[in-house]
């Protein structure tokens, strides 16, 4: 999986530590392994059950009322949207509107083709295919239930050609929160929060029809795993007449899991990800047949600032201004190290490089040129909380982070120039994809930059039609459908940027028009 942050090569005895604290909760779960139950008494019934609320399960959710089914989605969280919600708002659409009127030329071959290189060629191809068919329809679907997005396209690193829209509201929640309120208010759907799954329910048969879970459950995150330590919550049993969907994420909270994929990955390695996404739900899923796949890549985010925790408010200054606008440099040599716009594998493997042991984070920078084409939370918030800094001068921006100023003029020298001749020699950065903009304009914007454990690659095997494949027989498991970031294939060893929502959103609509 290529390098990792300076922290996680420490603390493995701490991870010891934990681990043995938590053996015995570990043994006495071991009951949670065993065949999932069957003759159940329920108490409530649906039709169709979908496991989580970011964007997977809310397009699966409306499709599915949009049928007259009854529908209960559950969520272990009292927030709905997972990291849907918080997640930076960019959609990649190939072939899409704005890039018609722009004179863009792009394919569904050039998207699948910059995805496969990104993903070291492992994807399932025909998951990306899917994608690149559906991804104008899933647009259309999100503006036709209230997103709104701006008037001008993303260059998000690792893709050819310009193709992502931004929300108008700079995140994630800029779909969640207007197609949530539409279910919502849909007839025959039921949400619940703090709703946590535990279990599947069976039939003689190997249908999943239906799903135990605990009501008024409050996630904990001081324990080391959540899904295996808090008992809390009143126990529930939900029958589903036509099948169970499963939305709930990926794992890179998780403690445990995710330093079983990686042991590098340590309890403080940390995380864009909100506290809950853990894989309690995948790990039920892998127990009753489920294919796992390519779980052990893990993607980094290499946007995040090392001052914040989480994804923070600093992430969307790097991924809209410094990396495409600007530069990032060796503090140690003030010299650029990267093409600031490759994929996010490639751009983390050369930050942890130049971090090394004793975390010698680069510094990500812009000039005003670049702060006038963002939206305002995505550097007010940053310098307000003081992790975004401001100068009038290159010289006082070299001195503030300790870097030789004459080397870090000279890198500053040389990267303009590259723009002006329209190529980059030293790391071939896409110049034309900068809009002329140099590093030329005072005041400039600096912060310290570091990868993050951000996506988790793998998961279920899915088909084109969402269904989950059963490891013994090849074919569907009956009932039993997911999409997003707990199904696996689609990205392979890495995620380009934006494709997140694309996956989620168009499989979850696949799975509600399929069930």
């Amino acid at each position: 999986m290529g390098s990792v942050h300076p922290e996680i090569n420490h603390g493995r005895r701490d991870l010891i530590k934990l681990g043995a604290a938590g053996m015995g909760v570990v043994l006495l779960g071991e009951q949670a392994l065993a065949e999932p139950k069957k003759g159940v008494k329920f108490d409530e019934e649906y039709d169709v059950i979908i496991v989580g609320s970011g964007f997977a399960g809310i397009a699966c959710g409306i499709k599915c009322a949009e049928k007259g089914y009854k529908t209960l989605m559950i969520e272990k969280m009292g927030r709905i949207g997972g990291n849907s919600v918080i997640n930076g708002g960019i959609f990649c659409v190939p072939q899409n509107d704005l890039q018609k009127k722009a004179g863009i030329k792009d394919s569904n071959e050039l998207f699948i083709a910059d995805c496969m290189k990104a993903g070291l060629g492992i994807n399932h191809k025909e998951l990306l295919e899917t994608l690149a068919k559906r991804a104008h329809e899933t647009y259309q679907f999100t503006l036709k239930y209230g997103a709104k997005y701006l008037d001008s396209l993303v260059h998000e690193g690792g893709h050819s050609v310009p193709r992502t829209y931004q929300t108008a509201v700079g995140s994630g929640a800029g779909i969640v929160l207007p197609l949530m309120e539409r279910f919502e208010k849909m007839a025959g759907v039921t949400l619940k929060t703090r709703t946590k799954f535990d279990d599947f329910v069976m039939d003689d048969a190997g249908r999943v029809i239906g799903i135990l879970a605990r009501e008024d459950y409050r996630f904990d995150s001081k324990l080391f795993s959540d899904d295996l330590e808090n008992q809390g919550g009143t126990p529930k049993a939900f029958k589903a007449t036509k099948a169970v969907m499963l939305a709930s994420g990926g794992f890179c909270q998780d403690k445990y899991y995710r330093a079983v994929q990686d042991p590098r990955l340590t309890p403080s390695t940390d995380s864009t990800n909100h506290p809950g996404a853990t894989a309690g739900v995948l790990l039920k899923a892998f127990g009753i047949g489920a294919v796992p796949v390519q779980v052990s890549w893990i993607q980094f985010g290499p946007w995040a600032c090392p001052d914040e925790k989480g994804f923070g408010v600093g992430s969307m200054f790097n991924v809209n201004a410094s990396f495409r606008y600007g530069i990032s440099v060796d503090s140690k040599t003030g010299k650029r190290y990267m093409n600031e716009l490759a994929d996010r594998k490639i751009r983390a493997d050369h930050m942890f490089a130049v971090i090394g042991k004793d975390e010698n984070y680069p510094i990500n920078l812009c000039d005003s040129q670049a702060i006038e084409r963002l939206l305002p939370d995505h550097y007010e918030k940053a310098l307000k909380a003081g992790i975004l800094k401001k100068f009038n001068t290159l010289e006082e921006l070299a001195q503030h982070y300790k870097m030789p100023v004459e080397a870090f003029k000279k890198t500053v020298t040389d990267y303009n120039s590259y723009v002006k001749a329209g190529k980059d020699p030293e790391f071939g950065k896409p110049t034309n994809m900068v809009d002329g903009i140099t590093l030329s304009k005072a005041p400039f914007y600096a912060m310290r930059g570091t990868p993050k454990l951000h996506h988790t690659m793998g998961g279920l095997q899915i088909n084109t039609q969402a269904q989950v494949i059963h490891s013994k027989t090849h074919q569907p498991i009956p009932g039993l459908y997911a999409a997003g970031e707990v199904t696996g294939g689609v990205h392979g060893a890495s995620r380009l940027g934006s494709v997140a929502i694309t996956d989620c959103l168009t499989f979850g609509m696949i799975a509600g028009e399929n069930i």
